[in-house]
């Protein structure tokens, strides 16, 4: 594993991860970024095993795959090639436009069902979303990109993640709007969650980006979190608790259905799934007795 000192793009709740690694979740986190150079020829090998059982993998699950270094390291791009060869189902997310570059695999197996896509939108105010994600792309720029993966056949879901009360939900209608308008099919949310280290990294960004509405944003998470600043419990923790969050849920339940963004979701394919055959004559020498696969 390889560290690069390339600015990031990713969401708070993956800083815990570089505190993990014995990082600083607020430094090292902005300046330090970490990828596996070997991570699509590992995936080949997983993928290729006898007992390998194909299920969807999602991409994206804890950082953003399109880091801006990503332009340079094509990681991400490597790893898709490698799905695409296997028939492989996969869903991604992500906040930036990169994500456009890889449309020629993106929307062939999209349309295949091999393939989905989540691109999320916190704001669509420029000052806001520099605050929030001054490294990501812009709102504009997040939208054409629903425009255009949904163009090449890509289901694409929006994602209004996270909803952070009296500073962004004001907004939950009008994004769904815009990005219904640029070809999405459906959506999801998730209120802001604040585990281990990032309460307190949240608390500094607000009281200095925003100090007028610090302590209100501050009453209403606590409000959505049984009146602590989280609640880890798996069944509540994405969406909340409470009047606030029960709220939050009602409006978007009504503006998934205005604007069609409630379409069934159809299951990823995973009977496509197949071993390429140069992949199982490499994999066939592991299996040979000791001595023979020099040999062979």
């Amino acid at each position: 594993m390889v560290v690069s000192t390339a600015t990031p793009v990713r969401p708070m709740y993956a800083r815990p991860s570089h505190a993990w690694m014995g990082l600083s979740p607020g430094l090292d986190f902005e300046s330090r970024l970490f990828f596996k150079p070997e991570a699509a020829r590992l995936l080949e090998q997983e993928l290729s095993k006898p007992r390998y059982v194909c299920k969807r993998i999602h991409i994206g699950g804890n950082t953003d795959p399109y880091q801006p270094i990503e332009r340079e390291l094509n990681s991400t791009r490597s790893i898709l090639e490698v799905m695409r060869r296997f028939h492989h189902p996969f869903s991604i997310i992500t906040k930036s436009v990169l994500i456009t570059r890889d449309a020629d695999i993106l929307g062939p197996m999209g349309k295949a069902g091999l393939a989905s896509a989540c691109v999320s939108i916190t704001t669509l105010d420029r000052g806001l979303a520099r605050a929030m994600e001054p490294r990501a792309s812009t709102p504009a720029r997040r939208l054409e990109a629903i425009a255009r993966l949904a163009d090449t056949g890509c289901p694409v879901t929006v994602g209004f993640a996270p909803v952070i009360p009296g500073l962004n939900d004001h907004e939950l209608e009008s994004v769904l709007e815009v990005a219904s308008k640029a070809g999405a099919t459906s959506a999801m949310y998730v209120t802001l969650r604040l585990p281990l280290e990032i309460k307190d990294l949240f608390r500094e960004w607000l009281a200095d980006a925003r100090p007028d509405r610090a302590a209100r944003v501050m009453s209403l998470i606590r409000q959505t979190r049984g009146g602590k600043d989280y609640d880890a419990d798996w069944s509540r923790r994405m969406k909340g608790t409470g009047p606030v969050a029960e709220l939050i849920a009602a409006r978007f339940k009504a503006a998934v259905k205005r604007y069609v963004l409630d379409a069934p979701r159809v299951p990823l394919d995973e009977s496509q799934f197949r071993v390429p055959a140069d992949m199982k004559k490499q994999m066939d020498l592991f299996d040979l007795p000791s001595g023979e696969a020099e040999a062979a």
